[in-house]
């Protein structure tokens, strides 16, 4: 016990009438270096004023901001196997699970809600990086083809945000079996005829990409995200070429048609409120219905002398 930091600074700072100050109260902007005031980030949505730069943001803090007035109701995820393959690296998978769910009060990397967006009732599915890197795993899996199922028996259309480094290496071939069972999922809502909307966040990467995150009706991605199947050190390495600058990001994928529009996270709401009307084709309720013109019918006479020319 060092007595010095636990009893006499204390004491001192007591008498002087100092408070401590909270080390997270600046937050360092990771481009231009400039430091904001945590408060003015978080009501800003974790988008740097100054620069735009788009920070990590977690799933509940995600929705809260995405849904009329912060309100929704979140879906429960069914069970899944934990540790099947009861996988020990540097550490017990089991541990790191439990460090995950203690660090983002989530079961896994997926959470599925309900609630509307400019009074039009969606589903959203979020992934939350903070979990294990947002990997996909048979947990993350069951819950976003519960997601997909939800929005098929509920008439919903469905909204996912994207935020994953791929599949859980710690569940082997069982993780890569949720591609194709995620892909059906995704088929099955397209065969009810529901819109699908792919938000892609930095980053969306490995399985995901491969799978039901470049599957949407609508591809649209967060400024400056990494996206791309595999890292572009390995692609370099491997083709052993120089990138071109901003390979693998949002703005440059848009350009050479991988993604359909970049969009801040300040605008997605809006813009997904729109587009989702236009899916829908839903008209605005005070546009009254154009009269249809009342054509007389045929008589005897016309329809004879038409066949006649026919």
């Amino acid at each position: 016990m060092n007595w010095i930091t636990n009893y006499v600074r204390p004491k001192i700072n007591s008498m002087l009438g100092r408070r401590e100050m909270p080390e997270n109260l600046w937050i360092k902007d990771p481009e231009t270096g400039e430091m904001v005031f945590h408060k003015d980030l978080e009501e800003n949505q974790w988008v740097i004023p100054s620069s735009g730069y788009h920070m990590k943001i977690s799933a509940k803090e995600r929705l809260k901001h995405f849904f009329d007035g912060g309100a929704y109701e979140a879906l429960e995820n069914p069970k899944a196997a934990v540790d099947p393959l009861r996988f020990r690296d540097e550490r017990r998978y089991v541990d790191r699970l439990r460090d995950s769910k203690a660090k983002t009060g989530l079961d896994d990397a997926v959470l599925n809600a309900v609630g509307r967006i400019e009074g039009l009732e969606i589903l959203a599915t979020v992934q939350d990086f903070a979990f294990m890197g947002g990997s996909l795993g048979m947990a993350a899996g069951e819950a976003i083809v519960r997601g997909f199922e939800t929005a098929v028996q509920r008439r919903l259309p469905m909204v996912l945000f994207a935020a994953s480094g791929g599949a859980r290496m710690q569940e082997g071939i069982l993780s890569l079996m949720q591609l194709p069972r995620t892909t059906v999922a995704v088929d099955r809502l397209k065969e009810a005829g529901l819109p699908y909307i792919v938000v892609l966040t930095n980053p969306t990467t490995g399985g995901v990409t491969a799978s039901y995150a470049m599957l949407g009706d609508v591809h649209i991605a967060e400024p400056g995200a990494l996206i791309g199947f595999a890292g572009p050190r390995v692609i370099e390495q491997t083709i052993r070429e120089k990138l071109p600058e901003g390979f693998q990001r949002a703005e440059y994928l848009m350009e050479h048609g991988m993604v359909d529009m970049v969009v801040s996270r300040l605008e997605m709401k809006a813009t997904i409120a729109r587009l989702l009307k236009i899916l829908l084709k839903t008209r605005d309720e005070t546009q009254e219905e154009p009269e249809r013109l009342e054509l007389p019918a045929p008589t005897q006479e016309a329809a004879a002398e038409a066949a006649m020319h026919a």
